[in-house]
């Protein structure tokens, strides 16, 4: 069939036709989008105006609260309106962006985790070197890797979406533009497309999450040989990664490492890795981190005595 589109605009579903529970919704994920900008920006920040931004690890933390902000905000806000009421509509084109923001962000994201494992792994197994290893024009080249892979993933994904015709029904039983309910509304077979679509996500997701899985085994295999202190340390910073890696990684792989088909439940599983993940990052890297911690009264106590020396 010829690439035609008679489609402008598509309509959300949602997650509930219920105006009581949009409302409960609107209020709760409302607190979680506030919540979420406030301590990832705080993260940023005071690790951008203190000394850990040139330690390897805490300039990777900055990345990630980065592309968590990015990443929420390609869907978020847009969900958080809808939620107040209304016909819940995106045109074509903030639909194919949409798309497009949701998987470079997102998988940007994976790649910079995959990158805090590395670095994780050279700190504790090999402590000696990790100065020399981790010096700052290989992180930059890492951060910049992570990007390009997420650009390498991403693309192909909007050049499979933009190529599908959409000629009749433009409801979307979901909250966002994604490429899996986009099929079903496409007016063409999409079963090549659906494999094309699992074999690029669901493969990333899986093998990504496998590296993160071995090296992660192979960390604490080696904390076998150190003092009891040291290995509460590198335990305590580690168990932080897995926490995230965890958060993030199970419902990724269950929404795309599967048959190219939806479920009632996707809606769900895509809260996760969208808003409660990303929301909860913060709170993982920091509360266990006293590095993190001193860093941040650092910063923020100095700014606020020099507000106070100003007036």
């Amino acid at each position: 069939m010829e690439n035609q589109n008679n489609v402008t605009e598509f309509v959300f579903m949602g997650l509930s036709y219920d105006q009581n529970v949009q409302i409960v919704c609107f209020v709760l994920f409302l607190f979680c989008y506030v919540a979420l900008l406030a301590g990832n920006l705080l993260i940023l920040v005071s690790i951008r105006c203190s000394p850990l931004f040139h330690q390897p690890m805490y300039y990777f933390l900055s990345h990630l609260s980065c592309m968590d902000i990015c990443y929420t905000s390609s869907v978020t806000p847009k969900f958080i309106a809808d939620l107040r009421g209304g016909t819940k509509t995106i045109s074509y084109g903030n639909c194919m962006f949409q798309v497009f923001a949701m998987h470079f962000f997102g998988s940007t994201e994976v790649f910079v985790l995959t990158v805090m494992a590395f670095d994780r792994y050279v700190a504790i197994c090999k402590p000696l070197h990790y100065l020399l290893i981790m010096n700052r024009t290989r992180c930059n080249l890492l951060v910049l890797a992570a990007w390009a892979g997420g650009a390498l993933h991403s693309l192909p994904q909007l050049s499979m979406t933009i190529q599908l015709p959409f000629c009749g029904p433009n409801e979307i039983d979901h909250y966002f533009c994604d490429i899996l309910p986009l099929l079903k509304v496409a007016c063409t077979d999409t079963y090549i497309t659906g494999v094309l679509v699992v074999a690029n996500s669901g493969l990333v997701a899986l093998v990504t999450f496998v590296v993160l899985f071995v090296s992660y085994v192979i960390i604490l295999f080696s904390l076998r040989h150190r003092s009891a202190e040291g290995r509460h340390k590198a335990l305590s910073t580690c168990g932080s990664h897995i926490t995230v890696v965890i958060l993030f990684f199970g419902p990724s792989i269950f929404a795309y490492l599967r048959p190219p088909t939806t479920f009632p439940q996707d809606k769900i599983f895509a809260l996760f890795y969208t808003i409660i993940a990303p929301m909860f990052n913060p709170l993982i890297y920091t509360l266990r981190n006293t590095e993190m911690k001193s860093a941040m009264r650092k910063v923020w106590c100095q700014t606020l005595f020099s507000k106070e020396a100003q007036n």
